[in-house]
């Protein structure tokens, strides 16, 4: 029989969200209600308890202006990490603040900041991951500025900046606050028209480093690198103050970072409120098909109650398409008379500026109940106070899921978090196992800014800046290789000790920090005979969102795709009224190119070599609102998204396979269970981000890919998305890859394959040594219920079979299957 959800009425969420008639405002006190009422969802509860502020007087130091500014907005007393951030830099040291969300970290850079602007010529530059942060912390200053008329000047300047307004900002802005990718593209190659700034530049604040990882941290400690070299010509030396929020390694990724030695401050004096957490798992629906409840459906259910409570809530989603949907099903109940404003808003990236900048002065206001976002608000924009927060899925880390749940609770007051589980294995083992997300350390952020490819074109970049002196180190590295590999393609030319740029390509517009290919796509509406752009879509996401036929959603206002024009990055749109929304169907495939090496491993080999990744969008599901039923498919035809990069893999022939495995989908799921440990131990000795180092297993010609479906058990895709399981031992070479998830590659797979039997020998170790007995996400992934409980082989077992087959020392040591497992596959093939 199936399992009966609880009745959805309004009587029932009004019921629980008050006492007494009365709504209640705790955020802690409706955790627990929702954990009587819903006991068999809730599979962990614990409580993080607050704690007691820690003050300092405000220093006598600080000018007396920006101290009775500091009063007049409330601010009478320091907490402890603030003062000592005061300290540290007025003794002239690189200062890293690690402290929890809402502590109060950009005090620890304004007062320096702005004490220095009031007392001389002093300029700063702040630089931020996202345009949010940045206008966030200009309207921060801004206030603290009208408060004691400080006269100084604060701008920001990214992308959305006027023209015309770019010159004054550089010569009159004490305070100029950027991103990355603006220093990079925008400042740095015009340096001398920002000498006046570069010549009395004396802070630099880099916040939320903790984003600053992988292939992108890598490119922003070249950008670094490069702003010390163009400091150093205008004859100064800045102080770095940097911030994060909670990683594993924050002190050491803070070095890593400036390449200076940094005084961290890791203690916060901020007080907070406890935090209650749940985590919840949706309901059995089906248990013959082991089907549960929608995440979605229960996260709507958790939001319509606590903003139904009085509490101010914040729903994280994990998909621009959900964040529309979810705004959708909150809308319709508190958002139906339009004579009132809006209680719900929807936040993401691909909004215009006017839009995103509205949604954060009413969220700062107070003004909104719920809020449905993206990664966007994970990090420290100033959103105003919050009572709860609901994760739709695991963000995927514990970093990362602490990060959102510190959102709520800004005013000390309890804050309630609640994580909600999706049918995918991470998720369902982490709310099967509260005790591993409850214990397990946050992530470590990791570069590797040396890799010769980034290192390569910053090089290029800085020649182009400033010329190179024959010795001249670039950070650690001495750069003449690079430069003489330019001057053989004619871009620098060597005079005495000099290499000076003759070229007239401008080489950073060239170089992306963040993302594969460049050039946004604009959604124009076309509904009223006008044409009006509503929205703005990055490259990498347009193929999987805009295509014709694609419902797309702005604020929940669903407008369908008519027309889009590749070429041109235009999609046309107009408002339509449908009961559905889309969503694509896509699949990958890898063919090998080129084998540069290639040895034995174990029973089978491994490879280093050039692959070509395909990403398609076959077409597209439209999924029906609430219900969720799909009623109807349409086509795509879309341009492919290829890569050109390099790989190191590893292969079986068929005959260790007839040998070793009884089964097909027993060779299959050792194959999935390698390449996750094999993927693990990689991105460590690499020091690489998860994200830039990809792992794929499939076939050795590139026919198909191995996925993980909603069992969590392995899966073969035919050529063109196709479902269906293959035969096990048709031209079946199975095929661990890992590959540089990066055009052209970035150096990740030459280092992986001058290790690559080391690689094997400490996945296997990691498996063994691991405390779970059928498998888990720290060696070979998640696993399911029944594969835990059941009797035979488990993934953990098969995983141990493969990486056993593919090491040199361990292959002697797989015991092979009865000859009867052998006759049996040996009937399998034609």
């Amino acid at each position: 029989m199936a399992f009966s959800l609880a009745p959805r009425t309004e009587a029932s969420e009004r019921a629980l969200a008050t006492t007494d008639g009365l709504p209640s405002r705790d955020g802690a006190l409706l955790g627990q209600r929702l954990a009587r009422r819903y006991g068999d969802r809730v599979t962990g509860s614990f409580t993080i308890p607050g704690r007691e502020g820690s003050h300092a007087p405000i220093p006598d130091d600080v000018p007396a202006p920006l101290k009775a500014a500091l009063e007049a907005r409330g601010i009478e007393q320091l907490y402890s990490h603030q003062a000592q951030a005061w300290a540290a830099t007025q003794r002239g040291e690189h200062v890293a603040v690690v402290t929890p969300t809402a502590s109060g970290k950009s005090l620890c850079y304004t007062l320096p900041v702005v004490s220095a602007a009031m007392q001389g010529n002093a300029k700063a530059l702040y630089l931020f991951p996202t345009k949010a942060l940045a206008q966030d912390q200009v309207a921060e200053l801004l206030e603290l500025n009208r408060a004691g008329d400080l006269g100084v000047k604060a701008f920001t300047f990214d992308g959305d900046t006027p023209g015309d307004a770019r010159q004054a900002i550089r010569l009159h802005g004490d305070i100029v606050v950027s991103n990355p990718d603006m220093l990079h593209q925008a400042i740095l190659p015009h340096h001398t028209k920002w000498a006046q700034f570069f010549e009395n530049l004396r802070y630099v604040v880099i916040d939320e480093i903790h984003t600053y990882r992988g292939v992108f941290g890598s490119h922003v400690t070249n950008v670094i690198r490069r702003l010390k070299r163009i400091c150093a010509f205008y004859g100064v030396r800045p102080q770095f103050i940097l911030c994060s929020a909670t990683i594993g390694n924050p002190h050491a990724h803070a070095e890593a970072l400036v390449e200076e030695q940094v005084h961290a401050i890791t203690e916060s004096g901020a007080p907070s409120g406890p935090k209650h957490v749940l985590l919840w798992n949706p309901p059995v629906i089906n248990p013959d098909l082991g089907l549960r409840a929608s995440a979605r459906s229960q996260a709507n259910r958790i939001a319509r109650i606590a903003i139904k409570s009085g509490l101010k809530t914040l729903v994280f989603a994990q998909t621009r398409l959900m964040v529309e949907v979810l705004t959708k099903y909150l809308k319709d109940i508190f958002d139906n008379d339009p004579r009132k404003p809006a209680r719900i808003r929807a936040y993401r990236g691909g909004y215009l500026p006017t839009e995103r900048r509205e949604v954060e002065r009413a969220m700062r206001a107070g003004d909104i109940d719920g809020i449905v976002s993206t990664s966007a608000l994970e990090l420290g924009v100033d959103i105003g106070a919050l009572d709860v927060v609901v994760l739709n899925g695991y963000p995927g880390s514990v970093a990362a899921t602490w990060q959102r749940f510190g959102r709520a609770g800004r005013r000390q007051q309890a804050a309630l978090g609640v994580m909600v589980a999706s049918s995918q294995p991470l998720d369902q083992y982490v709310v099967r196992h509260p005790d591993f997300f409850a214990n397990a350390t946050p992530e470590h952020a990791r570069i590797a800014p040396d890799q010769p490819l980034i290192l390569f074109d910053h090089i290029r970049c800085a020649a182009f800046e400033l010329p190179f002196l024959s010795g001249e180190p670039f950070g650690p590295i001495d750069p003449l290789v690079f430069l003489q590999a330019l001057a053989e393609t004619g871009v620098v030319h060597q005079e005495g000790d000099r290499w000076e740029w003759i070229a007239d390509s401008y080489p950073a517009n060239a170089v992306s920090l963040r993302a594969v290919a460049d050039g946004n796509f604009v959604v124009v509406d076309r509904s009223d005979g006008k044409q009006q752009i509503i929205a703005e879509v990055d490259y990498s996401a347009a193929a999987l969102t805009l295509y014709e036929g694609a419902i797309h959603m702005v604020q929940s206002t669903p407008y369908q795709v008519e027309r889009l024009d590749w070429d041109g990055r235009k999609a046309y749109v107009t408002r339509t009224h449908v009961d559905y929304y889309t969503d694509s169907i896509d699949f990958t495939k890898l063919k090998v190119l080129d084998r540069f090496d290639g040895n034995a491993a174990g029973r089978g080999d491994s490879h280093h070599g050039e692959v070509h990744v395909v990403r398609r969008v076959a077409g597209y599901k439209k999924i029906r609102y609430y219900t969720h039923e799909n009623i109807g498919y349409g086509p795509v035809n879309l341009p492919d998204q290829e890569l050109h990069t390099t790989a190191v893999w590893w292969q079986l022939p068929q005959a260790t396979l007839l040998r070793s495995f009884a089964q097909k989908q027993d060779a299959l799921d050792g194959f999935l269970g390698a390449a996750y440990a094999l993927h693990i131990v990689a991105t460590v000795a690499v020091m690489a981000d998860a994200r830039d180092l990809q792992k794929a297993v499939g076939n050795g010609d590139g026919a198909w890919f191995a996925v993980a479906d909603q069992s969590g058990r392995g899966q073969l895709r035919g050529n063109e998305g196709g479902d269906g399981a293959v035969e096990l031992m048709q031209s079946f070479v199975p095929t661990v890859y890992l590959y540089d998830n990066f055009p052209g590659g970035v150096g990740l797979s030459e280092p992986l394959w001058q290790r690559q039997a080391e690689l094997v020998q400490r996945a296997l170790e990691l498996v063994e040594r691991c405390d779970c007995s059928a498998g888990c996400p720290a060696c070979v992934g998640p696993v399911l219920a029944a594969q835990e409980q059941g009797q035979g082989e488990t993934p953990r077992s098969l995983a141990l079979k493969v990486l056993s087959l593919l090491s040199a020392e361990r292959c002697a040591q797989v015991p092979a299957v009865t000859a009867d497992a052998v006759d049996e596959a040996l009937d399998l093939l034609p």
